[in-house]
This record gives structure tokens, sequence and C-alpha cells, in this order.
């Protein structure tokens, strides 16, 4: 993509993932509600291409947005016990202003960060914790109605409809990414749910890597690594966007350590070693979410 690509919320977890592994691959522009320290920030990118704004003020994502060719959208507030008021500015009436400004100036592919919560409600007692497990087949698949789990969920539903909007009135492609359990180096230690539903550091900058450069319309697709025991099928993510994982939960112990087999290899090589993006905190904007390291999407 020659054009720059927008990413809101930069200095957070997933916007760390992604910079750390593919920050020397696109020409950013990074909007965080705080000043990014240097050691967030990939290299080539200047001060003039930094954003210390908050999403609602339309002035501001209008300057930002002007001439991109893509957003990754991921600014909100991240936590699963945030309160009505809170994800009514920040995430639902924040997304609408982005997608709302991208969408008229002309931006060819909106990636949208929803999440896990989107469809919690999708676990019920009947269903768990045998959901959780290798050998359970139930799967959701992305073309399910969302049934959100916390007030959180309900407003990454409603992005995912502003995106079903933006898409059919403006013609722009848009992804809606449902992150599982984003952690780095090892799934998520002792919680089988986290384990269902890991998502690898390396796995999440590829898959938005591939957000960037396939061709789509509009898709609701998993964001989750290839894991043995998984209850969200990952198969749209690599019809629609060609994602191709790397990392298994089902490589480490239940404890979360690496498996006498596995190759260890720190991140694969595909971003730097010591680039410990455990670092960034889940949003540096909000109050730490107690749960956050079990949900962080």
């Amino acid at each position: 993509m020659d054009e720059p690509v927008l990413l809101t919320g930069a200095g957070g977890r997933v916007g760390q993932a992604i910079l750390r592994g593919i920050g020397d691959d696109y020409d950013w522009r990074l909007l965080d509600r705080e000043p990014l320290p240097a050691a967030k920030v990939p290299d080539g990118v200047t001060d003039a291409d930094r954003y210390v704004a908050d999403i609602t003020d339309e002035r501001a994502v209008r300057e930002a947005i002007a001439d991109v060719g893509a957003v990754i959208h991921l600014a909100g507030d991240p936590r699963k016990t945030a309160p009505w008021d809170s994800v009514l500015r920040n995430n639902i009436d924040g997304t609408q202003v982005v997608m709302r400004a991208a969408a008229e100036a002309g931006v060819e592919k909106f990636a949208f960060a929803s999440s896990n919560h989107a469809v919690g409600g999708y676990e019920t007692d009947e269903r768990t914790p045998d959901l959780y497990r290798p050998e359970d087949e139930y799967r959701l698949d992305g073309s399910e109605l969302p049934r959100p789990g916390n007030l959180y969920g309900v407003s990454k539903a409603a992005g995912e409809s502003l995106g079903r909007f933006y898409h059919d009135e403006f013609d722009m492609s848009v992804v809606c990414v449902r992150i599982g359990n984003l952690t780095k180096d090892h799934p998520p230690r002792e919680y089988e749910r986290g384990q269902a539903m890991w998502l690898s550091h390396r796995d999440c900058a590829h898959l938005f890597d591939r957000c960037l450069r396939a061709t789509y319309g509009y898709e609701v697709v998993y964001g989750i690594s290839d894991n043995d025991r998984r209850y969200y099928s990952i198969e749209r993510a690599r019809e629609a966007l060609g994602y191709d994982p790397a990392d298994n939960s089902g490589d480490y112990t239940f404890e979360g350590e690496p498996k006498p087999d596995r190759d260890t290899e720190t991140n694969g090589g595909r971003y730097a070693a010591g680039a410990d993006a455990a670092d960034a905190p889940a949003e540096p904007n909000f109050p730490a979410d107690p749960d956050a390291p079990s949900d962080d999407a």
C-alpha cells in the first residue's frame, strides 16, 4: 500500500503488537489520546505523523485521516467492566466519528478491532467448559449474530454494524476482527478459555497485515491463533484475508510452558527479539481492568 495507514489506539497492547510486527512495512500515522514515547514508535514515523487526540474530536480525526489509504481502528475503552457512559462515548461515538471520516475521505480499507465479548453470550452454562476443549466441535464462524456478554461487547457489536453501514453506503472495504486473548510469548497460564482463544503477538501482526493487503468487501473474522482447543473458526480469515497463523496454544502446557518438541525460536523471526510489547498497558488512557491478563481484547 503506497498511502499511509492510520492506526488509532497505537499505544495499547494490540497496537504495539502490530507495530512491533509490521512497523517497518508501512507508512504509519499514529493516533492516541496521550503522547507516545519513542520506544513505542517505529523508526521513520515523524513527529508530524503522531496525533494526540480524542477519537470523538471530529476535526482532529479528519486531519489525521486525510490522504490515508487504510485505517486500523483500535482506540476505545478496553475494559470489559466499562460503564455505559464510557463505552457510549469512547467505543460507539468514537468509532462512528472515525468510520464516517474514513468513508467521506475515500479510505479504501478499514479494519475494526471488535472483540470476543461481542459473542460472549454464546458461552452458556450448558456449553462450558466443554466448549473450550479440543474434542468439542462447536464453532462460531462470524456468520452468527452478535450476542454480547457485557456492555463492552455491546459497543463492539455496534461497531460491527457501523462497519456494515459504511461498507454498504460508501463501498469502503471493512473487516471486523473479533480479537481473542492477546498475550506475548505464551498463551494465558492455567486458563482454559484464554488458551482456546489465544492470539499470539506475531499472529496478531500478521492478521492485521492481511487486513491491509487482502481484497474484500465486508467481513467478520475471528482473531485467534491456530489453536488445537478453540471454539472460534478461523476459516473465514484464511479464505477472505489469506491469514496463515503460526502459533498454537496446544504447543504449550496448561501452565503456559513450551512443550519439549516445540520450536522455541523467539517470535518466529517475524519481529525483533527484545522488543518487549509486554511493557505496554492494555490502553494508556483508562484504568487497568482487573481482568486484563485473561481478557484484554
